[in-house]
């Protein structure tokens, strides 16, 4: 008990170092519909490619979820038997073997989009991620995703680049914000209006008091990098151990409020981040204040993975009630809703314009 006690009393001690920076507030007009919210992040399969069937997540998004951005895991999870003997692992804490990029996934979740019928289909935006970060021939393999399945794809992602005991397991060479391969990449999604939702912590795990989170610096100078590219970072930069950074509420305001960073997002995903999101009155307060002064930067995500029921789908949604509640209505329907409908209707448009003049399939 006292173990558990120091962990969630750090947890609450991170969450109160966020710090706010004053900037400009945004109003929007919002688009509402009969639903409770969109999902910018969900995972159909895991980290050995199973999961749910695409017909029965129809059904757990029922009348509950309106679009959702959906895709694999760009990842496959070894069984090493060396390892874990007969013991098959389904996650990659399971086990000490490496993950390996899997790129079928992309086939599997084109052709499981295609067994539905067009209503449908008009509820998910897929997402191309089955693809190597530091491999300058990634795009070419979005490219040949795109052309081989046209009217599917509205993005890539989620990809990731810098992960709290993810990236240390991939084998081959390792990802980095500063590889042109990543730069190749994010320009021809640019170039093709693909929204790319990306994975990149905010800060080393468990860094020394006072130390610079290198990756706040370099991602900004990515972002910077890529002006014509709609970037979604998705956990706000947060994970299991990958707590906020000194001042993050003001590391992330500085940036929405900078007008050359008018192309980055923020996706509210996963209960990991929920935890740091909602561990106080205070966390929340501070967090609804930055959402309410840029109400047209954040989308919500579940980041569930192969979920079987709607209870579970939705369990992230819930944890976020607290959040939500602060916001101002206006705010609260962009986040959960319109700023998802802009996004992808305008990354439907421009794709499927890509599509017609670069496709050499027929179908």
């Amino acid at each position: 008990m006292r173990k558990i006690s120091i962990v969630l009393g750090a947890i609450a001690l991170a969450a109160l170092t966020w710090t706010l920076v004053p900037a400009a507030g945004r109003a929007l007009q919002s688009p509402s519909n009969t639903f409770e919210v969109n999902d910018v992040h969900l995972h159909l399969t895991n980290y050995v490619q199973e999961g749910t069937d695409i017909h029965d997540f129809m059904k757990i998004m029922g009348t509950k979820v309106g679009r959702v951005a959906i895709f694999g895991i760009p990842l496959q999870q070894q069984w090493a038997y060396g390892n874990t003997g007969d013991f098959a692992p389904t996650y990659y804490l399971q086990t000490d073997a490496p993950l390996y990029y899997y790129s079928f996934t992309d086939a599997f979740i084109a052709m499981a989009y295609r067994s539905l019928p067009p209503d449908q289909q008009a509820r998910l935006d897929p997402m191309i991620t089955g693809f190597n970060p530091t491999d300058m021939y990634a795009a070419d393999h979005i490219r040949r995703v795109l052309t081989t399945f046209p009217g599917v794809f509205s993005g890539i992602g989620e990809f990731t680049i810098h992960k709290e005991f993810v990236s240390a397991k991939i084998a081959g060479d390792k990802a980095s914000l500063t590889n042109r391969a990543l730069d190749r990449l994010l320009d021809f999604a640019g170039d093709v209006g693909l929204v790319a939702l990306m994975h990149n912590d905010i800060d080393a795990p468990f860094p020394k008091p006072d130390q610079e989170p290198y990756q706040a610096r370099q991602l900004r100078e990515l972002f910077l990098r890529h002006p014509k590219t709609t970037i979604i970072w998705a956990h706000i930069g947060l994970g299991r151990v990958v707590r906020p950074a000194k001042e993050q509420i003001g590391i992330v305001d500085r940036a929405l409020s900078d007008p050359a960073l008018s192309h980055l997002y923020i996706d509210l995903s996963w209960d990991e981040t929920a935890k740091y999101i909602v561990a106080s009155p205070e966390t929340i307060a501070v967090t609804a204040d930055l959402i309410n002064r840029h109400p047209d930067r954040f989308l919500f995500g579940t980041d569930e993975v192969a979920p079987k029921d709607q209870n579970a789908y939705l369990k992230v949604y819930r944890i976020y009630e607290p959040l939500f509640a602060q916001l101002t209505p206006s705010a609260s329907e962009l986040v959960r809703k319109g700023n998802y409908v802009r996004l992808f209707d305008e990354a439907r448009r421009r794709v499927r314009t890509w599509e017609k003049a670069n496709s050499t399939s027929s179908n």
